[in-house]
């Protein structure tokens, strides 16, 4: 009875004792103007036009030009015209996830797209564009998540908490790698964002790379590339507030999205529709303030609550890495995990390259012996690329420096222990017994 008690309050609560509507005053593009809403809106509010008595397109505010309001649809503006009355939605948007969602996928508006019926809603509403926890009342990062990759488990050590960067090319292999991490994660929870997904991969990447086992303990949130701006941006915070949920129930929750620069380019769309200057590389200033409230949501809660663990895929234009939403991306996480298209050509997956790569909650996570361990290893990948050339060429005389000679004979080994195919799982433990078993203590 408690619990269809909440669920009926939940449903009830956000229903309003009146309604208040303006009219459209111009259609340009994807770009509407209502009038005649008095001082009932604000940014950021849902809005729902009716061109008739059986259809509504939900809208969003986006600005305000000249006592009119400016809006930008969820869906496309058919049969919109002048006159079309808008329909004020008075609360801010909210969800009410459950534990019931586990297994389903979902779009950026919480509903499901998965032919599974109705999905069940919860007791909790959460707000969409929740505030990040305050500093002061954040735990610490906890202990060393397991992530199944070995590469991942070694070098990159990741926190519970912990927020990470995956810098990728296109087609270099990021999708996979995060498939693998969602599958052979040792977190409660998996949470998966799809922003700006092709539509022909996604029910590949359900049920090829996350496979029935992965997507039991996840929920899964898509928008693909052909939706529209505020759709693909409504994802991503669809995506935060059901891990935020989980994670206030004392979850540890693993937020997976691919891709937080197709949120950035959706943000692009919405600001310059509405009157934004643009800055570098035409990306209005709203776009980094908003990229730095999406990825700060992630992180450890209060003390008694569980911890949402990051894990950010962020697209690279023309494999630079420096670009805007890369090196702002880059100043807002807790590390970066740079996968490199050089590395896939040769046929090395996950093809993350482990000594541009960082983890900023390391050595603390690791031990001694481990973090001794990984030193060693750097030093051997770093002593033959900085010879490879002169290897390549037959330059280099065996015998010249040990340490070159070692890192020769070693290296092949090393590059194997970092190759893995989507179907092996290697845990923590076990990753750095082999590893160990390659390079050995050192002399």
């Amino acid at each position: 009875m408690d619990r269809l008690s909440d669920q009926a309050i939940a449903a009830i609560s956000p229903l309003p004792g009146h309604e208040t509507y303006g009219r459209v005053t111009k259609v340009l593009g994807l770009l509407v103007e209502i009038a005649g809403f008095g001082n009932s809106l604000s940014i950021g509010a849902h809005v729902h036009l009716r061109p008739d008595s059986t259809r509504e397109i939900a809208c969003e505010v986006v600005g305000f030009r000249d006592a009119r309001a400016l809006l930008m649809p969820f869906g496309t503006l058919e049969g919109v015209g002048l006159g079309c009355p808008a329909y004020i939605q008075i609360h801010p948007p909210m969800i009410c996830p459950d534990e019931r969602w586990l297994g389903r996928v979902i779009n950026g508006m919480g509903a499901p797209i998965d032919g599974l019926g109705r999905l069940p809603q919860g007791g909790h509403p959460v707000p969409l564009r929740n505030k990040p926890p305050p500093p002061h009342s954040r735990q610490r990062m906890g202990a060393q998540l397991d992530l199944g990759v070995r590469a991942v488990n070694t070098f990159l050590a990741t926190c519970n908490g912990q927020r990470m960067g995956i810098f990728s090319g296109s087609g270099v292999g990021k999708s996979v790698l995060l498939s693998m991490m969602a599958r052979y994660t040792s977190a409660d929870i998996s949470v998966i964002g799809l922003v700006g997904e092709r539509g022909r991969e996604v029910q590949e990447f359900i049920e090829d790379d996350l496979g029935p086992e992965g997507l039991a303990r996840s929920v899964v949130v898509v928008a693909t590339g052909d939706e529209p701006a505020l759709m693909r941006r409504q994802a991503a915070y669809t995506t935060l507030a059901i891990a935020e949920y989980f994670r206030d129930r004392g979850r540890l929750v693993l937020c997976l999205m691919d891709s937080v620069t197709r949120f950035a380019m959706a943000q692009r769309e919405i600001g310059l529709s509405a009157g934004e200057p643009p800055t570098t590389k035409g990306y209005p200033p709203t776009t980094f303030s908003e990229l730095a409230r999406l990825l700060e949501r992630a992180g450890p809660g209060a003390p008694g609550q569980g911890s949402i663990t990051g894990l950010f895929s962020v697209l690279v234009e023309g494999d630079d890495t420096n670009e805007p939403i890369s090196d702002a991306a880059r100043g807002i996480l807790d590390g970066h995990i740079v996968m490199e298209r050089a590395i896939a050509d040769r046929g090395r997956y996950p093809a993350i390259n482990v000594l541009k790569s960082i983890s900023r909650s390391m050595p603390r996570a690791l031990s001694d012996e481990r973090n001794a361990l990984l030193r060693r290893t750097r030093q051997i990948i770093s002593a033959y690329e900085d010879m490879a050339e002169l290897i390549k060429l037959g330059a280099y005389r065996k015998g010249s420096d040990s340490g070159v000679d070692e890192a020769i004979a070693l290296y092949p080994k090393i590059e194997a222990f970092l190759s893995q195919s989507k179907d092996d799982h290697t845990d923590i433990d076990e990753s750095f017994k082999r590893l160990a078993a390659i390079v050995g203590p050192g002399k």
